[in-house]
C-alpha cells in the first residue's frame, strides 16, 4: 500500500503497548496484528491469520534463521561455562593473585572484569559483584559505587562486541530492515554509540579522579563510617550467600580455563568464520553464519574439555544444552516478533512515510539525537534495551537509507538511546542484577546512578548533535 498515516500505526501501537503493559512480546505481536489488518483491508481476523503466517516466513530467511539459532545457543553456551566451573575459577584465579589491597585497585578490578566478561551482561555483574563485594567491603567503599561500576561496565560493553548475544540481536534487526551487510553495518556503528563509550570512560574517570555527586558521597561517607548500608534499607539479597556457596559435588577444582578456551574459540572462529564466507575477504563474510559458526566451536570446545576431563557425561552436557538454550527462548522471540514487524513496516512503507515526515518537520541534524531520546524514553519506561532495540532500529534506519543519511550514525543513536534509558530505568533487569550483585538497596543504586547516566546521556546528546553536522 502506499504510504500514509496508516503505515505508522504498527510501530506507534507497538511503542504505546510496551510503555504501558511493560511486555515487549505482546506488544510487539500486537504491532504486527495492527500492520497486517490494515493491509487486509481493515479485517481483524484475516489480520491475525496473516500475522502467524508472518511470523512462520521469518524462518525462509537463512540470515535471520541462523541469527534466531544463534541467539539459542548463546544461552546454552553460557549454561555450558557456568556448569563446568569456569565463572567459579576465574573468580578464584583473581582472588588468589591478592593485588588488590586498596580501595582504588578494587574499584579497578570491578571496573577491568566489566570489560573483559563480555559474552552476556548479567553474567558480568554477578561475577564483578561476587568478587568485588567483599573487596569493596573491606576498604570501605561503597556497595552503591560498586553497583554503579559494574552496572556501567557490563551492558555498555556488551553492545560493543558483535561476538555475543548484544550483536547477534543488533545484526539480526540491521538485516531484517534490508541492509545488505549488516555486520558491516554494526560495526561501523561501534565508534559511534557514544552512550555505551561515554559510560565507560566516565566511569573510569571516576575511579581515577574519586568523582562522586551528592547521593554517592553521602553513601561513601556512610560506608567510611562502617555502614555497609543505609539503616532501613533493604539489600536485593543477602550477602553472606555468596561467600559460602557449596560445591561438594564438583569432583574437581573449577579451572579459568572453563571459561578462557571457549570464548577464546568463540574468538579465532569469527574471522574465519568470515574469511571462508567472503572468499578471502573478512568485510564481504556473512556475519550471520560466521557468528553462528563461532558460538558452535566455543561449545563443542567446552564440550570436548568436559568430556575428555571426566566432568560431565553427554547426557548431562544435553540437558545443560537445552536448559541454556531455554533461558534466552525469551529474547529469540523478541527477536523473531522484531523482525516480523520490520517486515510489515517495510510493506506499509513506514519507513519512506517517517523520512518523508522528518524531512519536512525536523532538520536533518537533529534526527540522530531525537532517535537517541526516543529510545532512551521508551527503555527507561519499558526497563529493556533489547525490546527498545527491536521498535527502533526497524525506523531508524528506513529513515536513513530514505534520506541518505549515515545508517550507522542513526543506528548508534538508536543503541545509544537503548541503553541510556536501560541504564537509569529502575524497571531495567541489569538494574535491578546489579543491585543483587552488589547486595546494596535498589533504589539507593538508581538513586546515587542516576546523576552519572544523565551525566552521560547529556553529553552522547552534544555528541551526536556534532556527528550529525560532519555525517
Amino acid at each position: 500500500m502506499e504510504p500514509s498515516w496508516y503505515s505508522i500505526l504498527p510501530p506507534v501501537l507497538a511503542i504505546v503497548l510496551a510503555v504501558w503493559s511493560k511486555q515487549v512480546i505482546v506488544s510487539l505481536f500486537a504491532g504486527i496484528w495492527m500492520g497486517f489488518t490494515l493491509l487486509s483491508g481493515f479485517n481483524p481476523l484475516s489480520g491475525i491469520g496473516s500475522s502467524i503466517d508472518a511470523v512462520v516466513q521469518v524462518f525462509a530467511d537463512p540470515g535471520d534463521a541462523r541469527v534466531l539459532i544463534f541467539t539459542l545457543l548463546i544461552g546454552s553456551m553460557i549454561a555450558t561455562i557456568e556448569y563446568s566451573g569456569g565463572v567459579r575459577g576465574f573468580v578464584r584465579y583473581l582472588e588468589t593473585r591478592r593485588w588488590v589491597h586498596n580501595g582504588f585497585r578494587a574499584q579497578c578490578l570491578a571496573w577491568i572484569i566489566g570489560i573483559v566478561i563480555f559474552i552476556e551482561s548479567n553474567i558480568t555483574l554477578l561475577i564483578a559483584g561476587a568478587v568485588c563485594r567483599p573487596l569493596f567491603d573491606r576498604h570501605r567503599i561503597s556497595r552503591e559505587k560498586l553497583a554503579y561500576l559494574i552496572d556501567s561496565t557490563s551492558a555498555p560493553v556488551c553492545v560493543l562486541i558483535p561476538l555475543n548475544a548484544w550483536g547477534a540481536v543488533i545484526i539480526g534487526l540491521v538485516q531484517g530492515v534490508g541492509i545488505e551487510n549488516p555486520l558491516e553495518v554494526f560495526i561501523a556503528s561501534i565508534p559511534l554509540n557514544l552512550y555505551a563509550i561515554i559510560a565507560i570512560l566516565l566511569s573510569a574517570l571516576v575511579i581515577y579522579r574519586n568523582i562522586n555527586f551528592s547521593q554517592m558521597q553521602l553513601a561513601e561517607n556512610r560506608t567510611e563510617a562502617g555502614q555497609p548500608i543505609w539503616p532501613g534499607a533493604t539489600p536485593m539479597i543477602d550477602s553472606s550467600g555468596f561467600e559460602h556457596v557449596d560445591h561438594s559435588d564438583v569432583e574437581q577444582p573449577a579451572s579459568a580455563a572453563y571459561m578462557a578456551l571457549p570464548i577464546l574459540a568463540m574468538l579465532v572462529m569469527m574471522p574465519v568464520g568470515l574469511l571462508i564466507t567472503g572468499d578471502g575477504d573478512l568485510i564481504k563474510g556473512s556475519g550471520s553464519l560466521a557468528i553462528l559458526w563461532a558460538v558452535i566451536a566455543g561449545i563443542v570446545t567446552s564440550w570436548v574439555m568436559l568430556l575428555a576431563a571426566g566432568r560431565a557425561s553427554l547426557n548431562i552436557l544435553m540437558q545443560v544444552f537445552m536448559k541454556g538454550a531455554g533461558n534466552l527462548l525469551p529474547i529469540a522471540t523478541i527477536l523473531l516478533l522484531a523482525l516480523t514487524l520490520g517486515d510489515v513496516a517495510k510493506l506499509l512503507g513506514t519507513g519512506p512515510y517517517l523520512a518523508g515526515i522528518a524531512s519536512t518537520a525536523v532538520p536533518q541534524v537533529f534526527l540522530a539525537p531525537l532517535v537517541f531520546l526516543v529510545a532512551g524514553l521508551i527503555a527507561f519506561s519499558v526497563g529493556s534495551s533489547w525490546g527498545t532495540f527491536a521498535i527502533m532500529i526497524p525506523i531508524a534506519i528506513p529513515i536513513a537509507t530514505t534520506l541518505d543519511l549515515s545508517v550507522p550514525l542513526l543506528l548508534a543513536a538508536a543503541i545509544s538511546g537503548g541503553i541510556f534509558g536501560d541504564h537509569a530505568s529502575p524497571i531495567s533487569d541489569t538494574t535491578v542484577v546489579a543491585s543483587m550483585a552488589s547486595a546494596t538497596d535498589h533504589i539507593d543504586h538508581v538513586r546515587t546512578q542516576l546523576p552519572y547516566a544523565l551525566t552521560a546521556g547529556g553529553l552522547a546528546v552534544l555528541g551526536f548533535l556534532l556527528l550529525s553536522f560532519w555525517a
